[in-house]
């Protein structure tokens, strides 16, 4: 299993334009470089980085080509001030990212605020996306939730390093289903343990808006569409899903049982599976 140190070390990065702003983006690639199939694309939320996807992308990397990106703010991409970090800008980051690396088919698998910049990619480009699996994904007005708006608060800026990281902890050990992996809680809360990134953490917190995913035509997603969700999560709750299989076309529940919010992590064995096989149903 990849420790986050040795995921950063194997990120390629690459310089796109959103908003008028030239930012770097970090991005985890590994798979074949030649398939019949399009790319596979895992976009996080927050507050988490590629790294959620640890068990997820080597085992749907052994046939088919997959990229993680840092959506800007987070991980290791641009975190410096001055940027939008909303969904709709992370949906424009997404689309300059694609067209860098000469993609124009995916599969798209999203988690949280990345099941946002999913929804909106996949409806403003049905062309583009195949597949579309969204996890606990923010959508309608079922966001932002209080610990993430707490985290946008100005105050939350000057806060002691200690108190971030208790609250850090507090979302990913306290937010486990189960005993938490500390590899895991250790890559999570990386980012965020340095002046820029503290800051970062803020500005990105404080970008939620729920504008962008009401404003969403959900009946324009043609995507075949799986929403494999963790079924205890009382962030995003099932309930949302089962709105979004009456309002997306093509989609179809997968619930998980014993997983809260990190449910790619909380249930990676399950998870991973059930990935693949949509994937591969959704080709024959």
């Amino acid at each position: 299993m990849v420790d986050h140190e040795t995921w950063s070390e194997r990120q390629s990065s690459t310089t796109v334009a959103v908003d008028g702003h030239d930012l770097e983006v970090a991005y985890y690639e590994d798979g074949p470089d030649e398939s019949d199939e399009p790319p596979v694309v895992f976009v996080h939320g927050i507050p988490t980085w590629s790294f959620l996807w640890r068990d997820i992308v080597p085992a749907i990397a052994d046939d088919r080509r997959t990229i993680a990106p840092d959506l800007v703010g987070y991980g290791n991409s641009a975190m410096q001030d001055g940027f939008d970090r909303s969904i709709r800008a992370q949906e424009a980051m997404l689309e300059a990212l694609l067209a860098d690396l000469d993609v124009d088919r995916i599969a798209l698998v999203a988690h949280d605020i990345g099941g946002g910049v999913a929804l909106r990619f996949a409806a403003h480009n049905p062309e583009m996306v195949d597949q579309l699996v969204l996890s606990n994904a923010v959508c309608y007005d079922s966001w932002p939730v209080e610990f993430v708006s707490n985290l946008g608060l100005p105050s939350t800026a000057e806060i002691e390093r200690e108190e971030l990281e208790g609250r850090l902890d507090a979302a990913f050990v306290e937010g486990a289903y189960g005993e938490a992996d500390p590899e895991f809680v250790a890559g999570m809360k990386a980012p965020w343990l340095t002046d820029e990134g503290h800051v970062s953490l803020v500005r990105n917190a404080v970008s939620t808006n729920t504008n962008h995913t009401t404003e969403i035509d959900y009946g324009a997603i043609t995507a075949e569409t799986l929403l494999l969700w963790g079924e205890d999560d009382v962030m995003q709750p099932y309930d949302y899903a089962e709105q979004l299989a009456r309002d997306v076309p093509e989609a179809e529940l997968a619930p998980l049982s014993e997983a809260y919010h990190w449910v790619p992590e909380d249930r990676s064995d399950a998870y991973a599976e059930r990935l693949g096989e949509f994937l591969t149903e959704s080709n024959t």
